[in-house]
């Protein structure tokens, strides 16, 4: 059961959170505006997309910076609470401070399953239209950049089919060098290549240039030669190349799906599609530790009041915000494993939120 004190800080705690949200989504759609309104007009954007666009970029904006906006929120009313001297009052009432911790820890619960919710199956869709956006009308080399900049793909498409492609066109949807290995008992039965394949929408298969097919025999090899060739497989073509924020773009099931596939194909990126996939969970759990160590900072009354407790609640969330973004980084970049990459922050601001709540309680 909660009690009036419960609710009270509760109350407070999920106001200021709403209310902090609410004052920064705005500041940063102002931002983004001054910032692209000559991009805009100069590509003759139509405002029904860009407001579609800024409803994508209030959730994408939120959830990214969503961490900063908690612990500031804890900060600020903890902190009045503290000047207002309510927090001595609470105490000395016989309430341990553990007690009143719970009301936060309560709090800290409904945001956490709340951005869980959100990481799972409505931020995957908003991220596909902010970044659809930029791509396609804020970036020169949008549709390029937008697939990236691969070459020399090898793909397992099967137990038994391979694939390879020294580079993939976007716009005619077309892939050079192309070679297709099928094995049967880990023998090589069949190689196909062509100097380039084109995927055809329409009849939903592919036209191959040069066709070249060696079949493996027990004594010789049959050759097969033509100038064109049309045939399907089992692959898209443009799985060769996904969009560079794909893993962003799908909700949980579909994630897990695409990381399963891209394991077996022995993708080159399936550390940036894990630190997704591990972020969609260290996110919430985040909510707690920002939230302890918050209560932990400015329930002290102290002598520069709530603007140092708010100096030290920036320079904190900035901290966990700028280890969250270098290990996530580094685990896209290297061979660094991304689960300890993704939990790094939350491992060692919960060691300090740990320190710091035992130093409060005395």
């Amino acid at each position: 059961m909660l009690t009036i004190l419960d609710k009270y800080i509760l109350k407070k705690y999920l106001t200021t959170f709403a209310v902090m949200l609410g004052l920064f989504a705005p500041i940063g759609i102002v931002i983004d505006v001054s910032e692209k309104i000559n991009k805009m007009i100069e590509n003759k954007i139509p405002f029904s997309e860009i407001l579609v666009y800024y409803f994508n970029f209030t959730i994408y904006f939120t959830n990214l910076l969503f961490p900063i906006f908690l612990f500031l929120s804890v900060i600020w009313f903890t902190s009045k609470l503290a000047n207002d001297t309510e927090i001595i009052a609470i105490l000395s009432s016989g309430i341990s401070f553990t007690r009143f911790l719970r009301p936060f820890l309560i709090g800290a619960s409904i945001v956490s399953v709340f951005i869980l919710l959100m990481g799972f199956f409505v931020v995957p869709k908003a991220s596909e239209g902010f970044n659809n956006f930029r791509y396609t009308y804020l970036r020169g080399d949008g549709k390029e950049a937008m697939r990236g900049h691969d070459t020399d793909v090898f793909r397992q498409i099967s137990n038994d089919e391979y694939i390879y492609v020294n580079s993939f066109d976007v716009v005619s949807k077309t892939a050079y060098n192309f070679t297709y290995e099928k094995f049967t008992k880990d023998k090589l039965a069949y190689k196909i290549s062509a100097t380039r394949i084109q995927w055809n929408p329409k009849t939903k298969n592919y036209t191959m240039y040069d066709y070249v097919k060696r079949t493996v025999g027990g004594l010789d090899d049959k050759l097969e030669k033509v100038d064109k060739k049309d045939a399907k497989f089992n692959f898209d073509l443009e799985d060769l190349a996904p969009v560079v924020y794909i893993a962003e773009t799908l909700n949980l099931g579909k994630l897990n799906q695409f990381i399963d596939k891209e394991k077996k194909r022995g993708s080159s990126n399936i550390n940036v599609y894990l630190v997704v996939l591990y972020k969609k969970y260290s996110i919430p759990v985040s909510a707690f530790i920002l939230t302890i160590i918050a209560v932990a900072v400015s329930s002290m009354k102290r002598r520069g009041g709530m603007g140092l407790s708010l100096a030290i609640g920036i320079a904190v969330a900035f901290s966990f915000v700028f280890f969250d973004k270098i290990f996530g980084t580094l685990a896209e970049k290297s061979t660094f494993p991304p689960l300890l990459a993704v939990w790094f922050p939350n491992i060692v601001f919960g060691i300090l939120a740990i320190f710091l709540l035992r130093n409060a309680k005395r």
